[in-house]
């Protein structure tokens, strides 16, 4: 092999790419960028039901009127008031589910990154499961029962506010079968969220989290004059910081958070009560270890649940919004 000077006067092989031995550098870290907040779900209440076909009772007080009695009334049978029955709510249970297979070979060798492959993809898996759960939650989706052919789907959240709404021409929910035809979009205005705001807290409710897309979150954001105050005290980046961003919507009924939610639509803002929603399970997140059929270990994770709405009044939407910055 021929043999040149370096400028230090050493000797140094012109084939220096062909040496052998080195360690490949792959650093055993895994870095995944993909999100996993679940906004809806990790806010809402959490319930058990106990068959496909979940059922609960809503209810609501008689409107304020006034009440002047005279004195001594005997208050016959005549006179009195009649209970007035409670509402039965329903929704179906559908199923999600993840699965996975992996080699006994790929198992037992060695890994950058991880030990067990087995473990790092039930994790992986875990994690995919919970934002399709988070997405089944936050769409327009209507409920379906179960044919023994048709697959089981729970009613969403869009599809269960209808009572307090701002919406565009030709809007509807399908008071039987709960499917929404959407209207003509339009660009969000603050009048809108206003207006939606105060008719569920007329209804009763006392909205207190704005669910939003990426893009009517900036929308809110730059639009919106009963934002709180655009500066905030960060340690280590000296006072008044600039944020660009609201996170807090003061209204003239109680302050709201501005959550973004990657997994609902940007054309929907969702004005929710908290605690008149819960994820109802019939079977909580499980990993089930399926039956061995060869060289290969495989995994199933399920989750069976649906959504229990409460009370859809106390909540409120603004829909059909234009999905470009304003």
């Amino acid at each position: 092999m021929s043999v040149k000077a370096n400028t230090f006067g050493v000797g140094v092989a012109t084939n220096i790419t062909a040496a052998v031995g080195g360690r490949e550098d792959l650093t055993d870290v895994i870095y995944n960028i993909s999100p996993t907040e679940t906004p809806f779900m990790s806010n809402i209440g959490r319930t058990k039901c106990s068959a496909t076909t979940h059922e609960w009772q809503t209810d609501s007080l008689a409107s304020a009127a006034a009440n002047q009695q005279l004195e001594g009334e005997d208050y016959d049978s005549a006179g009195l008031s009649a209970s007035v029955v409670t509402t039965r709510a329903t929704n179906y249970t559908t199923i999600s589910a993840k699965t996975l297979i992996i080699s006994g070979t790929h198992e037992s060798t060695l890994k950058a990154g991880r030990k067990s492959e087995i473990a790092y993809q039930v994790a992986k898996k875990g994690k995919e499961l919970k934002r399709d759960i988070e997405f089944t939650l936050c769409q327009q989706q209507a409920d379906v029962a179960s044919t023994g052919t048709t697959t089981r789907k729970t009613r969403a959240l869009e599809s269960w506010v209808d009572t307090n709404k701002s919406s565009g021409t030709s809007y509807a929910l399908d008071a039987t079968t709960h499917v929404i035809t959407d209207g003509t979009q339009r660009d969000l205005t603050e009048a809108m969220a206003k207006a939606a705001v105060q008719a569920a807290w007329t209804s009763g409710g006392d909205p207190e989290m704005m669910l939003t897309g990426p893009v009517n979150k900036q929308n809110v954001s730059s639009q919106f004059s009963g934002i709180a105050t655009m500066y905030r005290e960060q340690s280590g980046v000296g006072p008044g910081a600039i944020i660009g961003a609201a996170d807090i919507y003061v209204s003239d009924f109680g302050e709201l958070k501005v959550v973004p939610s990657r997994f609902s639509r940007d054309r929907t803002i969702s004005i929710i009560q908290k605690d008149m929603w819960a994820v109802a399970y019939l079977r909580p997140f499980k990993v089930y270890d399926l039956a061995k059929t060869g060289d290969a270990e495989k995994r199933l994770l399920l989750s069976e649940y649906t959504l229990e709405s409460r009370n859809e009044a106390a909540s409120a939407k603004v829909a059909d919004l234009n999905t470009s910055l304003l």
